[in-house]
């Protein structure tokens, strides 16, 4: 039964990672958008950060329930 649970973790934390290097590329665009303004740009930059950390830790924790799973 627990390695059900690992495994669909396992599918939840990818999509989640998924979501947050989509969301991640999107504020890069928006960071780069010469048109947007100064404040708008910012934002966008902090938020592809906190993006990117957010992909990464979805990302170890799939890991760790995929290795979880095999077991």
């Amino acid at each position: 039964m627990e390695t059900v649970k690992n495994a669909a973790n396992y599918v939840e934390e990818t999509v989640k990672g998924g979501g947050s290097e989509a969301s991640k590329e999107a504020n890069k665009n928006v960071a780069k958008d010469s048109d947007a303004g100064l404040g708008t740009r910012a934002g966008a930059a902090k938020d592809a950060v906190k993006d990117k950390t957010d992909a990464e830790k979805h990302d170890a924790k799939a890991g760790a329930n995929k290795e979880a799973a095999k077991h």
